[in-house]
C-alpha cells in the first residue's frame, strides 16, 4: 500500500520517495513496523485474552512443573498474526502474486490452529479438533497451495525445480519430466507434486506446533528461522547474488523479504510477552501460522531442503515424537523419557530456562550451517 503510494505514484513527483523502491528499506521498515505492532497491542489483547477467560489448559500427563501455567493467556497467534499482516501490506508491492500466497500459507494455517484452540476453549480442555480433521484442514490448503503454484508455474511465474545444498549443478524438478512426457503417468508426476507439497508445508507447521511447549521456546527459535529466510529470500531475488551463488533466481522472491522480516519483527515483538514466565502463549493458531508460513517461503524461494537445517530443532522435536510413538506401538517402550525433545530434558532435571536457552543456541547453530551451504557447493 505505502510501496503503490509512494513509490509508483508520487515518486514521479517527489524524488526522495525513490527509497520506497529499495527491497533493503521496505525490509527494514517492515521488520521494525512488526515489532513494535507486537510491543504496542501485546498489553491490550493480553487483557483481552484474559477478560474472555481464553486460558491454556496443561495437559495432565505433562511435568508438574507446567500445571502452574494453567490460565494463562493462549491464542496470543492472532497478536503474531496481525504485526505481520499490517506491515506485509504496508511496504510489499501488492501485485506480487508471491506475497499473496505467503499470506494464504499465514492465515489458512492460523485459521486451522485458530479453530483447534477455540475448540480446546468451548471443551475446557487440552483437546481441539481430531488429528484427522486437523490434518484433513491442513492437505486440504496444501491442495489448493499447490493448484495456484502450478498456475504460476504455467505462467512462467514459479519454478518446480528444488535447490540442492552442497551441489551446484543438479536442480531436480518436482513435475519430473520423464512422467511428463507420457499422458499416461501425468498422475504420478502431480502425486509427486502434491506429496513432496504436503511433507514441506504439513511437516513445517506441525513441527512448530509441536516445540511451542515451553515459555518463548518455538517464538525464539521463530526469530532465528525467520532471519536466515530473510537473508534467503533476498539472495534468491538478487540478480547478482543468486548468479554469484549460482542459486535459483526468482524475481519474484524479493518481495518475500519483506514478508520473511515481518515473521521476524512480528516474533520477537511477541517474545516479549512470551519469554519465561510467560504472560501469554501463541496456541495453535500462531504456532500452525508461523510453520506454515515457513514451508510456504522454503517452497517459493526453492529452499526445501536447506529449511531441514534453517528448522533443525523444530525437526528433531517433530522426529522425537515420531520415534517415540513408533517405538511405543511397535515394541511398548519408550525411546525418550517424555515427547516432544524439550519434555524429555526436563525430565532428566534440566531447568525450563536452561532448555530454552541450550535449544536457541542449537537453532542459531543449525541456522547460521544453513546459510553458509550457499557457498559450500
Amino acid at each position: 500500500m505505502l510501496y503503490w503510494l509512494f513509490f509508483e505514484k508520487l515518486y514521479p513527483h517527489f524524488t526522495p520517495f525513490r527509497i520506497f523502491g529499495y527491497v533493503t528499506f521496505r525490509t527494514l521498515a517492515a521488520s521494525l513496523t512488526a515489532l513494535l505492532v507486537a510491543l504496542l497491542l501485546g498489553p491490550w489483547m493480553i487483557r483481552k485474552l484474559r477478560d474472555l477467560q481464553i486460558g491454556q489448559h496443561i495437559r495432565e500427563e505433562g511435568p508438574e512443573s507446567h500445571q502452574k501455567k494453567a490460565g494463562t493467556p493462549t491464542m496470543g497467534g492472532l497478536l503474531i498474526i496481525t504485526a505481520v499482516v499490517i506491515p506485509t501490506v504496508l511496504f510489499t508491492n501488492l501485485s506480487n502474486p508471491y506475497v499473496w500466497v505467503a499470506l494464504f500459507g499465514l492465515l489458512g494455517y492460523g485459521a486451522i490452529g485458530f479453530l483447534d484452540d477455540w475448540s480446546k476453549v468451548k471443551k475446557g480442555k487440552n483437546l481441539g479438533l481430531t488429528g484427522k480433521q486437523k490434518m484433513g484442514l491442513q492437505v486440504l490448503l496444501v491442495l489448493l497451495l499447490g493448484v495456484w503454484l502450478l498456475v504460476l508455474h504455467a505462467k512462467g511465474l514459479y519454478s518446480t525445480e528444488i535447490n540442492m545444498p552442497f551441489i551446484k549443478s543438479w536442480r531436480p524438478g518436482l513435475l519430473i519430466e520423464p512422467l511428463l512426457a507420457n499422458p499416461w503417468t501425468y498422475p504420478l508426476a502431480f502425486v509427486f507434486f502434491f506429496g513432496f507439497l504436503w511433507l514441506v508445508v504439513v511437516g513445517a507447521s506441525n513441527a512448530v506446533n509441536l516445540t511451542d511447549g515451553l515459555d518463548g521456546l518455538a517464538s525464539g527459535l521463530m526469530i532465528i528461522a525467520g532471519g536466515a529466510m530473510t537473508v534467503l529470500c533476498y539472495v534468491s531475488g538478487h540478480r547478482v547474488f543468486a548468479d554469484y551463488l549460482d542459486i535459483a533466481r526468482l524475481p519474484g522472491a524479493a518481495e518475500l523479504t519483506i514478508f520473511a522480516a515481518s515473521l521476524t519483527g512480528a516474533s520477537l515483538g511477541f517474545l516479549w510477552y512470551n519469554a519465561h514466565p510467560a504472560e501469554v502463549f501463541m496456541g495453535d493458531v500462531g504456532s500452525l501460522a508461523l510453520g506454515g508460513s515457513l514451508g510456504v517461503i522454503a517452497v517459493l524461494i526453492k529452499q526445501e531442503i536447506l529449511l531441514i537445517f534453517i528448522g533443525g530443532v523444530y525437526v528433531m522435536e517433530a522426529l522425537s515424537v515420531i520415534i517415540q510413538v513408533g517405538s511405543y506401538k511397535m515394541t511398548g517402550k519408550r525411546v525418550f523419557r517424555m515427547a516432544p525433545l524439550h519434555h524429555h530434558f526436563e525430565k532428566m532435571g534440566w531447568d525450563e530456562a536452561k532448555v530454552i536457552t541450550r535449544f536457541w543456541i542449537a537453532g542459531l547453530v543449525m541456522a547460521l550451517f544453513a546459510l553458509t551451504t550457499l557457498k559450500l557447493r
